[in-house]
């Protein structure tokens, strides 16, 4: 079952086209990123969604509901959790008071103490918001979009401000909620964030989708050229070798390659005949960030997009 689903949606703001056509759907409980530069319509996009925005044209079913049919919009709120980029948080509450207000305004709401406990906060609990660290008070803020237990969670920029340690918390605590069925959209800049979490992206890149499919295959990153990179004994450094090198940069060769189970094969099978150790050995195809960069520039955009693209 679809929980999100877009067809051709439009949105203008006088002369300037925010959303151009966008048509996609999101399934139960996936983790779903919604990428894009800023001015690429990303933002409008999920403000119709949440149903802060009306659009021009297209049609868009949030939980079977039309975010822009006016009587729909108090069940969609029930039923979905929103964290912003910054959320306006009465700062001489303490962190309880305030999630234990916010419990109230849903008929059937997570525990205030499993949130907290979820959230990574329990230490500072009874602790006023003005006193937490800003990556404290932005997990707070997930605590807020939780407490409601929605069925979908809209997640903007969640680990912005966080330190590595809160980062890699707040993904477990997504990939718990997604396990349990709770469906996230995500928009995030971290591409190993969305590496890490989404099933299945969509680029946006001036108001139309550029490319959309799995992190690992978008833009063909499962069939583009393979670079082995590798770095040689000191003594060998001078030395020909029995295959040909893309480029060096001391102390490392690269080889780029569509073809790189044979190239290894023949790389390792020399290292090993000659006892030559291979240091540094890494084999990569083009990044996540590589890739998005390269959709999101004007010539990019121009040219449309489509599936694993």
């Amino acid at each position: 079952m679809s929980v999100i689903r877009v067809e051709h949606l439009q949105k203008s703001y006088a002369a300037t086209r925010a959303l151009d056509d966008v048509t996609f759907e999101v399934e139960r409980g996936e983790v779903f990123a919604l990428l894009g530069p800023n001015g690429a319509g990303k933002t409008t996009c999920i403000e119709i969604l949440e149903g802060f925005h009306s659009r021009d044209g297209g049609t868009v079913e949030v939980l079977g509901l039309d975010p822009g049919v006016r009587r729909e919009q108090e069940e969609l709120r029930t039923r979905i959790g929103v964290v912003l980029q910054e959320l306006a948080v009465e700062s001489f509450f303490t962190v309880r008071q305030v999630l234990t207000r916010n419990a109230g305004l849903y008929d059937a709401p997570r525990s205030v103490d499993e949130v907290i406990e979820l959230v990574g906060l329990s230490e500072k609990a009874d602790a006023k918001v003005k006193r937490l660290s800003g990556g404290q008070q932005r997990r707070l803020d997930i605590g807020l979009g939780i407490i409601g237990r929605p069925e979908l969670l809209f997640l903007d920029e969640p680990t912005t401000g966080l330190d590595p340690g809160a980062r890699r918390t707040t993904w477990d605590v997504i990939r718990t909620l997604a396990s349990s069925g709770t469906t996230v959209l995500l928009s995030s800049h971290y591409m190993d964030e969305v590496e890490a979490l989404a099933q299945r992206v969509i680029v946006l890149s001036k108001g139309r989708i550029v490319a959309s499919g799995a992190p690992a295959s978008i833009g063909g990153r499962d069939r583009g050229e393979t670079r082995i990179r590798f770095a040689l004994p000191e003594g060998l450094m001078a030395a020909p070798l029995p295959f040909e090198v893309s480029r060096r940069d001391d102390p490392f060769f690269e080889i780029d390659t569509d073809d790189e189970v044979r190239v290894l094969n023949q790389l390792t099978t020399w290292s090993l005949q000659e006892r030559v150790t291979l240091t540094g050995l890494t084999v990569s195809r083009k990044s996540l960030e590589d890739v998005y960069i390269s959709l999101t520039t004007p010539e990019a955009a121009a040219t449309g997009g489509g599936e694993d693209r």
